[in-house]
């Protein structure tokens, strides 16, 4: 599933236009990483966790010239999927 079909899911399923459904879930999706970025987390009850991980520096190998590459230290989002959400797909 794509974001267009996305968006006309949650518009037959919410029963609104798809352009309100598009905004709703841009400005979802604009929230999560607002508060991601300022290093909170962001918890949906039955769905699951966004949340921020730190990746250490490391060195790595270039794969072409299989030359050391110093790799900077990093944040990366991280989706823990809730309960329910699990409990669904089982």
């Amino acid at each position: 599933m794509n974001k267009s079909e996305l968006i006309e899911r949650m518009a037959d399923q919410a029963g609104i236009s798809k352009t309100t459904a598009g905004a709703a879930l841009d400005a979802a999706t604009e929230a999560i990483k607002a508060t991601l970025k300022k290093g909170g987390s962001v918890t949906l009850v039955g769905f699951g966790a966004f949340t921020v991980t730190k990746r250490a520096a490391r060195m790595g190998r270039n794969p072409r010239t299989g030359e050391p590459v110093k790799i900077k230290a990093s944040k990366a989002p991280k989706f823990t999927a809730g309960k329910g959400f699990k409990d669904a797909l089982n």
